[in-house]
């Protein structure tokens, strides 16, 4: 009998390891957006065509890479972020440009043209299937700018699997909005088709908040803020009126990170008990900072859902502070001494 045992080639392990990071348009662009803040860039512009399919492209004026750098970051297991084991556990940016552009090189076809400022000429490099395909100095602007066309065109099977463009776009804005919402002091536009959708300018947060759900938000939030040694809490609730019966405008970052947390939603809601009818959802968007050495990112391989060193005291933490927020604005039914 012969071994049956064999190693999978490369190509193939990095198409495996692009599904569970890649999974639809939405993802890639998620990943793209923040690289592009993490680069420090000021202005990000996003470009998709037939929801992402066809094409997703990200312009950001960050810091670009070498041409030894732009390279590197389609090696698999390339980062700029970790040397040893414990900067796993102290990951303060978002994304490693590297483990995410080895996965989406892995499923499209990539154009990349970077240039540091202090380069004269940029790179441009052409990949496809993981392999380098071209690579040659050109002249650009500073920053990066990277298009993935052709989603999953190696993998069909994949590329079945995705819903309608509507659908699929609208995975796309949420996960634009959510960067967008993280990086309020960052210029953003989504162009869809050849349409701008969304024309975001840098600003505080409040702005941004109200940029993004709308301006008849504007005079219905309350200011959420609260600071102690462990961590602090700031952003803002809907006032009362605002809750829906949908869950609908709903945003928790920790450490400028979108997560989801069903735990962290519940204190949410807990705090505004009595103030909304049972069924309906609060509005928020709620950020959260603390030392990133209590939060483990690394559960999820999007990221999404974290695990908290001590979630009872982040729970009791988030119900008091919007409480106290609620209360401060007299919302909250309060005793009559008379």
């Amino acid at each position: 009998m012969a071994d049956i045992i064999q190693l999978l080639p490369d190509n193939i392990a990095n198409q495996i390891a692009a599904g569970e990071v890649i999974q639809r348009p939405a993802s890639a662009v998620k990943e793209l957006l923040e690289n592009a803040a993490d680069a420090g860039a000021t202005e990000i512009r996003l470009f998709v065509t037939d929801a992402g399919k066809a094409l997703i492209q990200v312009i950001d004026n960050g810091r670009g890479m070498s041409e030894t750098d732009a390279r590197m970051a389609f090696e698999r297991h390339a980062t700029s972020k970790i040397r040893n084991i414990e900067d796993l556990f102290r990951i303060k940016t978002m994304g490693f440009r590297g483990e995410a552009l080895a996965s989406v090189a892995a499923v499209a076809q990539v154009e990349l043209k970077t240039r540091r400022a202090e380069d004269e000429l940029g790179t441009y490099l052409e990949i496809e299937n993981s392999q380098v395909v071209k690579q040659e100095p050109c002249a650009c602007a500073a920053g990066t700018s990277i298009s993935m066309k052709n989603l999953f065109f190696n993998v069909p099977a994949r590329r079945n699997f995705l819903k309608s463009n509507a659908a699929e776009m609208r995975h796309i804005v949420d996960e634009f909005t959510r960067v967008a919402m993280a990086f309020p002091g960052i210029f953003f536009s989504l162009t869809s088709n050849g349409q701008e959708v969304f024309h975001l300018e840098a600003g505080n947060l409040k702005q941004r908040i109200v940029q993004i759900l709308g301006s008849s938000y504007n005079a219905k939030l309350v200011s959420v803020n609260e600071e102690t040694d462990y961590m602090n809490i700031y952003g803002f609730v809907g006032k009362p009126e605002t809750a829906r019966k949908t869950r609908g405008d709903q945003y928790f970052f920790v450490n400028n990170r979108f997560i989801k947390s069903a735990y962290l939603n519940h204190a949410v809601n807990s705090a505004f008990e009595e103030m909304i009818a049972k069924d309906s959802f609060p509005s928020y968007v709620l950020y959260i900072d603390l030392d990133p050495s209590q939060v483990d990112i690394n559960v999820h391989p999007t990221k999404q859902e974290i695990k908290f060193e001590d979630e009872k005291i982040i729970y009791a933490f988030v119900q008091a502070a919007v409480k106290h927020a609620l209360a401060q604005f007299s919302i909250a039914p309060s005793l009559d001494f008379t």
